[in-house]
């Protein structure tokens, strides 16, 4: 048992060394990313944000509110930002992407579903509008006639 224990860490070692460096500090950040969106994301941090700005507020009188005063938190909060920024921005990417997969998977389990539905993500701006505009067109049919439109009705056939 021991000795398989053994063996599988060193598999798990060498593994790592194979994987290069750009794969680990991407990996890094990600787990990074969303514990502090996990984090930052809470009540108590907005608590605690709010807490610093009161501070901030309250030794306004004690520095004069003077330019130094007023620069201290101008420059925390932009610094701030610039950094969330990129958290918030590497956690949407990742929600949308696992979003689409789970969203392409049920697509394609369906089996009167429209498989060329998988992957609009991938459209261009024109083409999204177009299939956009024929599922509108399939509605107002829809809501014309009265009736419930199959889920597999082509939208090119209203024309």
């Amino acid at each position: 048992m021991t000795l398989v224990k053994h063996t599988q860490t060193e598999e798990l070692k060498e593994h790592e060394k194979e994987r290069d460096f750009f794969c680990v500090v991407s990996d890094a950040f990600r787990v990074f990313a969303r514990r502090s969106s996990v984090m930052l994301g809470s009540a108590w941090a907005f608590a605690g944000a709010m807490l610093v700005i009161l501070v901030w507020i309250l030794t306004g009188p004690t520095f004069h509110f003077s330019d130094t005063w007023q620069l201290i938190i101008n420059t925390g909060t932009t610094i701030v930002t610039f950094l969330m920024v990129f958290l918030i921005q590497n956690t949407q990417n990742r929600d949308a992407k696992a979003m689409q997969l789970k969203l392409d998977e049920i697509i394609r389990a369906l089996k009167k579903a429209r498989n060329e539905l998988v992957d609009l993500e991938d459209l261009s701006d024109e083409e999204l509008k177009k299939l956009e505009d024929q599922f509108k067109q399939l509605r107002q049919k829809a809501e014309r006639d009265g009736t419930q439109l199959s889920r597999h009705a082509e939208p090119s056939k209203l024309r």
